[in-house]
C-alpha cells in the first residue's frame, strides 16, 4: 500500500539518466597490493581536534575502476559530535582526473536527497560538467552517507518496495480505515529501515553530510572547497557556506532551494510549480505536437486530467505485471516528465494511454523515477535514502488546525492534481524511528564566504525560481544568474549564457557584475 510520504516534496530528487557500475573500492588505511597500484591523495594536514584528526588525516587510495574513472573509499564518524572508531561509516568516491593541468578538485552533488554522486561522475561526467571544467579540475562525485555505495540506508527488498510504493489500500480512499491502513504501512516501513540499517539511520541528516564534505575536501588535499551542487545539492552547498565559510572556494548552486521556509512550504511551492509546468505544457501542446491529446485549450485539458485522477482513484486498473495504476502512479509519472521540456512527448503518451485504460507509459515513467528496472529490481536505494534524510531534516507538523489550513493551501496550489486525503500528519516521518535533528528553519547568510553563484530557472517546477531569488538575497556573497526557460536546473544544458558564466567563474574566478538574465 502506498503512502504519501515524499509526494509532497517529490521534486527535490534530481532525475538523472545514470547506470550502476561494478567498481572496486578500497577502505582507506587498509594496506594491500592494490595500494601499490593506486594513486594516493595527500591530505592538507590542517589542524583539527585530536578526536577528528584521524579522519582529516586519512590518506585516500584511488584505484582505476573502468570508464577512465578512479574510485576510493573514505572513513567518517557516524556521529560527528561523538566520533567513535567502532561506529565509523564509509563514503564511496569516484573521480575523473583533469584532462589538462589540474587546478584541484571539483566536488559535484546531483541532488535528491538520495541521488548517487558516485554514479553521476563515474558513468556520466560529461553530463555533469562541461569539457572546460573537465580540463581544469579533477571532478569528484561521492555518495553521501546513507546513499548507494556509502554506508547505506536499507529497508525493503524489491517485492517489499513494490508493495510500499504501488500497493493499493483495501479501504476507500480518505476513510478512517484507509488512514489506519496507511499508518500501519508507515510503521512497518520505518521498523524495517531500523532493523536493516542500524544506528546510522539516526545520523543521515544534511548537517552530517556537510561535515563529511569538509573532511573530503581536506583529505583530497584542497585548502578550499570547489563545489557544484544541483537541486538538493544546493542545500548541502548552502549549509557548507554557513558552517565552513573559511574553507569555501568557488561554489555554484544550480536549482537552488530556500532553507528559510518550512517543509510544508517546500511542498506547497513545488506543487504550484508543477501546476505551472503542466499548464505550460498544455498551452504548447496543440501547436507543438501532432499527437497532442488536448486540442481544446488549457482549461478543458486541466478538467480532463482532473477526471482521470478521479477515475483511477476510484477504480485503479492493472498493468500487465499486476501492479495497479491509480492517480498516484499517474501523478508521479506526470511529474517525472515535467522535469524537462524535452520529456513533454511522454506526456502525450501518458494521457492518451490513460484515457484508453492503458498503463505502459505511466509505469515506464514511475519506474524511471523510482530507479526500478524492467525486471522489477530497484537499482539503487534513492527512495529509502530520500525518506531517511527527509525525516530527520524536517520536523513533522501535528497540529490539527494547521493541517486543515495546509490542506486548503495545497488545494489552491494545484486544483488539478490535488487529491482529497484527510488532513493528517506525514505518517511515515511521524512514525519514523528517529525524530527531527535538523538545524531548524533559518535564513543562511554565509558570512565571510567568497562569492557564490546561484542559478535559478524561471520555469523550474522542482526548485522554483522564487527559491533561487530568496537564497541569493540571504547569502551575503551571492550573485543570482537567471535562466529564463523551462526545466529543472540549467548548467551544462546547452544555454551558452549559463554555461559560460559558470565555467568562467570556476576557471577564472570571474563573477558577473549583475544578473545576466540568460535567455530573456
Amino acid at each position: 500500500m502506498s503512502t504519501n510520504t515524499g509526494s509532497a516534496v517529490r521534486a527535490r530528487r534530481f532525475a538523472l539518466v545514470v547506470t550502476a557500475a561494478a567498481v572496486t573500492v578500497l577502505l582507506s588505511g587498509c594496506l594491500n597490493i592494490l595500494d601499490l597500484l593506486g594513486e594516493r591523495s595527500e591530505p592538507t594536514g590542517e589542524t583539527v581536534s585530536a578526536e577528528l584528526a584521524p579522519y582529516y588525516e586519512q590518506v585516500l587510495t584511488w584505484v582505476d575502476c573502468d570508464d577512465g574513472a578512479q574510485c576510493a573509499t573514505a572513513t567518517a564518524p557516524m556521529d560527528w559530535a561523538n566520533p567513535t572508531p567502532e561506529t565509523d561509516i564509509t563514503l564511496a568516491l569516484a573521480r575523473h582526473v583533469a584532462t589538462g593541468e589540474s587546478m584541484g578538485s571539483l566536488f559535484v552533488n546531483p541532488g535528491g536527497p538520495g541521488a548517487s554522486g558516485f554514479d553521476l561522475i563515474h558513468d556520466d561526467v560529461d553530463f555533469a560538467v562541461s569539457a572546460n571544467l573537465r580540463e581544469n579540475y579533477d571532478v569528484i562525485g561521492w555518495d553521501p552517507r546513507g546513499v548507494g555505495r556509502s554506508t547505506p540506508v536499507t529497508c525493503l527488498d524489491d517485492e517489499g518496495l513494490d508493495e510500499f510504493i504501488f500497493g493499493i489500500p483495501d479501504s476507500a480512499v480518505g476513510s478512517d480505515e484507509w488512514l489506519a491502513e496507511s499508518e500501519q504501512v508507515a510503521i512497518s516501513f520505518g521498523q524495517a529501515c531500523f532493523n536493516n540499517t542500524g544506528p546510522i539511520l539516526q545520523f543521515i541528516d544534511t548537517q552530517s553530510t556537510v561535515h563529511d564534505l569538509d573532511m573530503l575536501r581536506a583529505i583530497v588535499g584542497d585548502e578550499k572547497l570547489q563545489y557544484l551542487g544541483y537541486s538538493y545539492g544546493s542545500d548541502i552547498g548552502s549549509y557548507y557556506l554557513e558552517n565552513f565559510p573559511e574553507n569555501a572556494g568557488r561554489i555554484v548552486l544550480d536549482g537552488a532551494t530556500d532553507s528559510s521556509i518550512s517543509v510544508f512550504e517546500v511542498g506547497r511551492v513545488q506543487t504550484a510549480g508543477f501546476q505551472r509546468a503542466l499548464e505550460n505544457y498544455l498551452a504548447a501542446c496543440p501547436t507543438s505536437f501532432d499527437d497532442c491529446p488536448f486540442p481544446g485549450g488549457v482549461d478543458a485539458a486541466l478538467a480532463t486530467i482532473r477526471e482521470l485522477y478521479d477515475r483511477y482513484d476510484a477504480n485503479p486498473i492493472a498493468a500487465p505485471d499486476g501492479r495497479m495504476m491509480d492517480a498516484g502512479v499517474i501523478d508521479i509519472a506526470m511529474s517525472t516528465a515535467l522535469y524537462s521540456q524535452d520529456s513533454w512527448p511522454f506526456l502525450n503518451d501518458l494521457f492518451s494511454e490513460a484515457a484508453r485504460g492503458e498503463t505502459d507509459t505511466a509505469f515506464f515513467l514511475a519506474d524511471f523515477y523510482y530507479s526500478r528496472d524492467l525486471d522489477g529490481a530497484y537499482t539503487d536505494n534513492s527512495l529509502e535514502a530520500f525518506i531517511a534524510i527527509y525525516c530527520v531534516d524536517y520536523p513533522v507538523e501535528t497540529d490539527a488546525a494547521v493541517l486543515v489550513k495546509q490542506q486548503e493551501l495545497m488545494r489552491e496550489a494545484s486544483p488539478t492534481t490535488y487529491r482529497d486525503f484527510p488532513p493528517t500528519a506525514d505518517l511515515t516521518c511521524l512514525n519514523w524511528p528517529y525524530k527531527y535533528i535538523g538545524p531548524g528553519i533559518t535564513e543562511l547568510t554565509g558570512e565571510g564566504a567568497p562569492p557564490v553563484l546561484i542559478i535559478s530557472t524561471t520555469g523550474d517546477p522542482a526548485t522554483p525560481y522564487e527559491w533561487g531569488v530568496a537564497l541569493s538575497e540571504q547569502l551575503q556573497s551571492a550573485q543570482l544568474i537567471t535562466n529564463n526557460g523551462e526545466g529543472h536546473t540549467a548548467y551544462n544544458g546547452g544555454v551558452a549564457c549559463i554555461d559560460n558564466a559558470v565555467d568562467n567563474y570556476f576557471v577564472n574566478g570571474t563573477v558577473p557584475d549583475a544578473d545576466p538574465n540568460c535567455g530573456a
